[in-house]
């Protein structure tokens, strides 16, 4: 096992990473405060790992709330359903939410955890690649609206993330890839030797090898750690973490939330800001060249969906949370390994990248 922290001082929290974890209470045990622990999944782990889970946890009051499938679902109606059996079991303000599933079930359970009774503490199980690497680590809550991706939501941070390598096992190749997106990012954005290390191993980290993926999702977790830390609620820094995300989301809220997973729009949204940065003049050729071998070496799209056009674009880019007193910034590249958060961009270059859409 391998154990990061997240420093945020009195919130500080460990990141537990390795194989069997699930079955180890006393990893879990420290951050329950009360004895009713209510767990979050969906309709697609709960048969998976949840009964486990309650093995695990056989000595506190248990209430498993099983929620629909899907980003489709990621919404109000479902967020209360969390609410509902909460305040039907009555639980109090010690009650401990335990998020078990993807990066969906471990938004909206941080996001319900964040609002009950004001606030009350909630650990985060991620069961996915792209929730292991990302959406459990950082305290980034919240629910989808039809007009943005996590436009509604809360910064609220978990008391322990626990990393089972083992639920990988039972992830489809297509989820594989879409967490490879979120992995591939963090080389890009912060770490050149990183992303070395991928194109080195990319193919058997699409077979899941499991000392190497254990290894790029303790990196990736260091890294995010570390961009956290420095910068909670994303008033700076942290924004880099959304290389290919202003892209992406608009990808996803023009196809339907779910119909493109979130590491796929992201892929696609990473090769849109690689190219622009070329053509802004600050990525040379052969990096960028490099970094849209790697997004398609993991099996994911490099372009848009076909029929999406330049101003679908600019309508949902419009409604980006990085977009300050009306203005658009983008995460892009220097070089691999640097990104930059900016508005210091000509808007030609950009028309040039959404000209090419839709074909």
């Amino acid at each position: 096992m391998q154990q990061l922290t997240v420093n945020l001082d009195d919130r500080s929290y460990p990141i537990h990473i390795g194989a069997g974890l699930l079955d180890q209470i006393d990893l879990l045990a420290p951050h329950i405060a009360g004895k009713q622990v209510c767990i979050v999944t969906d309709d697609t782990v709960a048969p998976l790992y949840l009964e486990r889970l309650c093995q695990t946890l056989a000595g506190y009051s248990l209430l498993p709330v099983i929620l629909p499938t899907g980003e489709a679902f990621k919404n109000w109606s479902t967020l209360q359903q969390i609410f509902d059996a909460l305040l039907n079991a009555r639980h109090d303000r010690r009650t401990t939410l335990i998020a078990l599933g993807g990066g969906v079930v471990g938004d909206m359970t941080g996001f319900a955890a964040a609002c009950y009774q004001r606030g009350v503490d909630f650990i985060q199980i991620p069961t996915t690649l792209l929730s292991q690497v990302d959406s459990s680590v950082g305290g980034k809550t919240g629910i989808n609206h039809p007009a943005g991706k996590n436009m509604i939501g809360a910064f609220y941070q978990p008391r322990a993330v626990l990393i089972d390598t083992d639920s990988l096992k039972t992830l489809p190749d297509r989820e594989v890839s879409a967490g490879l997106a979120e992995i591939i990012k963090y080389g890009l954005i912060r770490d050149s030797g990183f992303h070395a290390w991928l194109e080195e191993h990319m193919p058997s980290l699409r077979k899941l090898d499991p000392a190497l993926i254990t290894e790029a999702i303790a990196r990736s977790c260091a890294i995010k750690a570390e961009v956290v830390a420095a910068d909670e609620r994303e008033g700076g820094v942290r924004a880099i973490l959304n290389l290919g995300h202003t892209f992406g989301h608009a990808i996803e809220a023009h196809q339907g939330y779910g119909t493109w997973l979130h590491g796929e729009a992201v892929g696609a949204g990473m090769v849109m800001a690689l190219e622009m940065s070329r053509e802004l003049g600050w990525l040379p050729a052969e990096d960028c060249r490099r970094g849209i071998d790697l997004i398609a070496r993991a099996g994911l799209p490099t372009a848009p969906p076909r029929g999406m056009l330049a101003d679908d674009f600019r309508q949902l880019m419009a409604v980006d949370k990085k977009v300050l007193d009306g203005q658009l910034r983008l995460v892009l590249l220097r070089q691999l390994g640097e990104a930059v958060v900016t508005a210091d961009f000509e808007a030609a270059v950009l028309d040039g990248i959404l000209a090419g859409v839709g074909q």
